[in-house]
C-alpha cells in the first residue's frame, strides 16, 4: 500500500504532523488553543459514545440472507416472499432486554430477536424476541414495566421488590413469566435459540384480500439452554459468552440458520378465536393454525465494525413494506411510534441514511436537513408534494387495506381476561425434572422479595394457573397459601 494511503490525517483530510505531543508555549508551556489536531481528537473522543438503547442495550449481530422455500404470494403481496428460490439480504440483532451495555450475556432475560430484510420495495424490519409472548399487552405499560426491571433510584441496584411488585398486580405477566423462568430463560448461545415476532401482523394479497399471521423462526441448531449456576459462572467468566460463540461461529463457517414458519388465522375467525388473536401475552394454538414454512435465513458474515453497523443499527416494528401491515395489537400499535422516536433521539434523525440502515430501494422523499445528513440533502430537487415540477408523487396501489372500526373511542382493556390458562397448560407439559427447575428459579428469584404481600398475590396468580405450580411455590418460599385461592 503507498505511503498516501497510510497517513495519518484529521477529519477534514489534512496530514498530522505530530501524533504524540500537543503544542505548548515552551517544553514548560501552557497547551495552545491552536493545536486544533488535539482539540479535534479530544472533543471527538468525549462524542464517542451514542446513549445507549433503554431497552435490549447489550447486542451482537450479523449479515446474511433469507431465502423463500415455498410461495405464499395468496396470501401476501410482498416481493421478497413472492417466488420459490428468492435471496434478500438481511441484517440480524439478538440482545438482552434489561440489562446495560456491558452486562453479561448469560443472565435470564428474554432475547430480542430483530431482523432487517432489505428489499426491492424499502426495508422490513421484524422485531421480536426469543419467546412468542410478552409480560404486558398494552403499550402504556412499558415504561412502568422496564423501570422495575433496572435500577432503583437510590440504590441503583436491581430491585426484585419492584419486579414480583408490578409482575403480581399485572397478571397478563404470567405466561411469560412462566416461559423466562423456565429453562428456556437462559439460551446456551444466539445460535440455539427460536426467535419470534410475537405479535400478530396482517399480510395482505395483490387482490386485497386479508389474513393475520404470527412468525416463528426455528433454529436448525436445535434448542439448548444453559444451568442456571453454569451460567452465573459464565457471566462472571466471560460476559461476551454469547457474542464471541456467535463471532466466532460465522467466522470458521458454522452459519446458524433457522427456518421461518408462519401460523396464518382467517380474518373473521379473529371475532370469534377462544383467545383475543391481537393479545400479545396469548399463543395461538399449532393445532388450530398450524405452522407452514416460509423459507430460511442464514447469517454468513460478521460486521466490520461492531459500532457502525450493530450499534447504530435501527430497527423499527413500524418499517413495513406493501403486503405487510399492523394489526390491532395495542403493544404493536404503541410500539410503531416509540421505536422510531428511539432511534430520531439516540442515533438522529437522519438514522435509515447509515449504511446498516440505508434501504437498497430507491429513497423519493422530502426530508431535508438535521444532523448527520448523507449525500447531497436533495441537492434542489423539488422539496415538497403535491408539486408542478416532477418531483415525487403518491403511489394510490399501495396504501395499506382498509380496515373496519366500531365501537366508542376510549381507555379500554382486552375483552379477555384468562391469564392462566396457557401458563397452566405449558406447566403441564413440562416433564418432572423441568417442573422443578422452574419452581427453583422462581423460589430463588421471589425469596428477595421483602413483602409477603406481594409473594402471597404472585403465589396466587401460580396457582390459578395450577394448583400444584403453586402450592410449590409456596413451600419453597415457607409461605401457606390462602383458604379461597
Amino acid at each position: 500500500m503507498s505511503e498516501s494511503h497510510n497517513r495519518l490525517t484529521t477529519s477534514w483530510g489534512a496530514p498530522v504532523g505530530d501524533n504524540q505531543n500537543s503544542m505548548t508555549a515552551g517544553s514548560r508551556g501552557p497547551t495552545l488553543l491552536q493545536d486544533v489536531h488535539l482539540l479535534e481528537k479530544l472533543a471527538h473522543f468525549n462524542r464517542e459514545r451514542v446513549p445507549e438503547r433503554v431497552v435490549h442495550a447489550k447486542g451482537a449481530g450479523a449479515h446474511g440472507y433469507f431465502e423463500v422455500t415455498q410461495d405464499l404470494s395468496q396470501y401476501t403481496k410482498a416481493a421478497f416472499l413472492s417466488e420459490v428460490g428468492k435471496r434478500t439480504p438481511m441484517f440480524i440483532r439478538f440482545s438482552t432486554v434489561a440489562g446495560e451495555l456491558g452486562s453479561s450475556d448469560t443472565v435470564r432475560d428474554p432475547r430480542g430477536f430483530a431482523v432487517k430484510f432489505y428489499t426491492e420495495e424499502g426495508n422490513y424490519d421484524l422485531v421480536g424476541n426469543n419467546t412468542p409472548v410478552f409480560f404486558i399487552r398494552d403499550a402504556i405499560k412499558f415504561p412502568d414495566f422496564i423501570h422495575t426491571q433496572k435500577r432503583h433510584p437510590q440504590t441503583h441496584l436491581k430491585n426484585p421488590n419492584a419486579v414480583w411488585d408490578f409482575w403480581s398486580l399485572s397478571p397478563e405477566s404470567l405466561h411469560q413469566v412462566t416461559i423466562l423462568m423456565s429453562d428456556r430463560g437462559i439460551p446456551a448461545t444466539l445460535r440455539h435459540m427460536h426467535g419470534f415476532g410475537s405479535h400478530t401482523f396482517k399480510w395482505v394479497n395483490a387482490e386485497g384480500a386479508a389474513v393475520w399471521v404470527k412468525y416463528h423462526f426455528k433454529t436448525e441448531q436445535g434448542v439448548k439452554n444453559l444451568d442456571v449456576n453454569l451460567a452465573a459462572q459464565i457471566a462472571g467468566e466471560n460476559p461476551d459468552y454469547h457474542t464471541e460463540d456467535l463471532f466466532n461461529a460465522i467466522d470458521k463457517g458454522d452459519f446458524p440458520a433457522w427456518r421461518l414458519h408462519v401460523q396464518i388465522m382467517p380474518v373473521e375467525d379473529a371475532d370469534t378465536y377462544r383467545f383475543d388473536p391481537f393479545d400479545v401475552t396469548k399463543v395461538w394454538s399449532q393445532k388450530d393454525y398450524p405452522l407452514i414454512e416460509v423459507g430460511r435465513m442464514v447469517l454468513d458474515r460478521n460486521p466490520e465494525n461492531y459500532f457502525a453497523e450493530v450499534e447504530q443499527a435501527t430497527f423499527s416494528p413500524g418499517s413495513f413494506v406493501p403486503g405487510i401491515e399492523a394489526s390491532p395489537d395495542k403493544m404493536l400499535q404503541g410500539r410503531l411510534f416509540a421505536y422510531g422516536d428511539a432511534h430520531r433521539y439516540r442515533v438522529g434523525a437522519n438514522h435509515n441514511q447509515l449504511p446498516i440502515n440505508r434501504p437498497i430501494a430507491e429513497v423519493n422523499n422530502n426530508q431535508r436537513d438535521g444532523a448527520m445528513i448523507h449525500g447531497n440533502n436533495g441537492g434542489g430537487s423539488v422539496y415538497y408534494e403535491p408539486n408542478s415540477f416532477g418531483g415525487a408523487t403518491e403511489l394510490p396501489a399501495h396504501k395499506p387495506a382498509a380496515f373496519e372500526v366500531t365501537g366508542q373511542a376510549d381507555s379500554v382493556a382486552y375483552n379477555h381476561d384468562d391469564h392462566y390458562t396457557q401458563p397452566g397448560d405449558l406447566y403441564r407439559l413440562l416433564s418432572e425434572e423441568e417442573r422443578a427447575r422452574l419452581i427453583r428459579n422462581i423460589v430463588g428469584a421471589m425469596t428477595p422479595v421483602e413483602n409477603k404481600e406481594i409473594k402471597l398475590r404472585q403465589i396466587g396468580h401460580f396457582y390459578k394457573a395450577d394448583p400444584e405450580f403453586g402450592q410449590r411455590i409456596a413451600e419453597g418460599l415457607g409461605l401457606t397459601i390462602p383458604q379461597g385461592e
